[in-house]
């Protein structure tokens, strides 16, 4: 008989949100791999909350069980907090229906605080095997944010009902280092294991430089420097402003493609310092393979204050193109640690800029050093962080619990 695993997660299959496309992977993979695996949802669709799904569909293997819940606004705080509480009691209760056979139950970060199921499912189904692949932490993100104050009297009772569910999950898979320290500290006896959320674009070789996007974007630069993707409150652009002064009279440009809720601040902070940075509008989704592969370096921020709640998925993007990474943020981040340990870019130090701006338009005048880089940040994404190295790494952990 196979082995049986369940999936929680908030959005899955038709939904396009990226973290509800590495769920759906995670699901067909491990179908692929010779599991019975049954996925839950809710039946509302991410981007367009009046679309609704049906019940359950079967694709790839995959049976998706979809749970109704009402139309609360996950855009605002309490109608995620609804969502939340919504979906962790009907997830508790699905643990009553036995027709749903299951070995481990996987579950997700969306909505916030779903590890909470662990106790009904712990309860209920003790033979169970539980895990938690955590793509984010609660309620320290929303410390990081500003939504809740260190030390509250909300933060110290989020606090210990996750620390009471960590507690009773059998294997916490974190995505980063970083992520892992803070996890520790709930004092939880679970396996862990570290598999990070792949690329969902992943060339055969790295990827060309596509001159006409990098024209239009960057001008005649030799040098060519990108951040694209979202741009919010997680995110600084402390360090970046002043190597731009820097780099450009070495031929260098760097150019934001973003949207988000930082954005207007970004702009108001490049006007403020003068500083020669370009702004391009966001990628569609028909055009984002070749702006990413316009550039020569993708920057990736995080603000120190973050470290550990998150870790920066445009990161393994970056690499899965075959491009070094620009990381602006703590030397203490996964992130920082993965680019020293397998020397795919470069970690911004405040202290430093004018010596890596020499040091980064020495590597663009060197063509065999550029393309070298490009092949070793390829060949490490596919080694240690591509989608058929994860699902591998996710199908033998799993079976490990049984």
């Amino acid at each position: 008989m196979k082995p049986a695993a369940v999936v929680l997660y908030h959005y899955l299959y038709p939904d396009d949100v990226v973290s509800a496309v590495h769920l759906t992977e995670l699901c067909t993979g491990l179908a692929d791999r010779g599991w019975e695996v049954v996925a839950s949802a809710c039946n509302r669709a991410c981007r367009d909350e009046s679309k609704s799904y049906e019940r359950e569909t079967h694709w790839k293997g995959v049976r998706f069980l979809r749970l109704w819940r009402p139309r609360f606004r996950q855009s605002s705080a309490l109608g995620r907090m609804a969502n939340a509480v919504w979906m962790i009691a009907a997830w508790s209760l699905l643990a009553l229906d036995r027709r749903i056979r299951a070995d481990v139950l996987i579950v997700g970060t969306d909505p916030i605080f779903s590890p909470l199921v662990a106790f009904a499912w712990r309860l209920l189904r003790p033979r169970v095997r539980l895990v938690h692949w955590c793509f984010d932490l609660y309620p320290e993100a929303a410390v990081s944010d500003g939504l809740l104050r260190e030390g509250s009297a909300a933060v110290r009772l989020f606090q210990s009902l996750m620390g009471l569910a960590y507690r009773r999950f059998h294997l916490l898979v974190d995505i980063g280092g970083c992520m892992r320290s803070l996890l520790a500290g709930y004092g939880s006896r679970a396996a862990v294991e570290t598999i990070v959320p792949w690329a969902l674009a992943e060339p055969s070789a790295p990827a060309p430089i596509h001159a006409e996007e990098r024209r239009a974007l960057f001008g005649g630069a030799s040098l060519c420097l990108l951040y694209s993707g979202n741009f919010g409150r997680a995110h600084t652009w402390e360090g970046i402003l002043e190597l731009a002064h820097h780099l450009a009279p070495r031929g260098g440009a760097v150019v934001f493609s973003v949207r988000g809720n930082a954005v207007d601040a970004l702009r108001g902070a490049v006007e403020a310092a003068k500083a020669p940075i370009g702004f391009a509008g966001f990628a569609s989704p028909e055009a984002l393979d070749r702006r990413l592969a316009a550039t020569d370096i993708h920057v990736v921020t995080l603000r120190p204050e973050w470290t550990g709640t998150v870790v920066p998925s445009k990161f393994f993007g970056a690499l899965a193109m075959g491009r070094p990474v620009l990381f602006v943020g703590s030397g203490d981040s996964a992130v920082a640690h993965w680019i020293r340990q397998h020397r795919v870019g470069w970690v911004l130090e405040p202290s430093a800029i004018a010596p890596l701006a020499e040091e980064l338009a020495a590597w663009s005048s060197n063509e065999e050093a550029r393309l070298a880089t490009f092949t070793r940040c390829h060949e490490v994404y596919r080694r240690e962080f591509s989608l058929a190295s994860s699902l591998d790494r996710w199908d033998r952990a799993l079976r490990r619990l049984l």
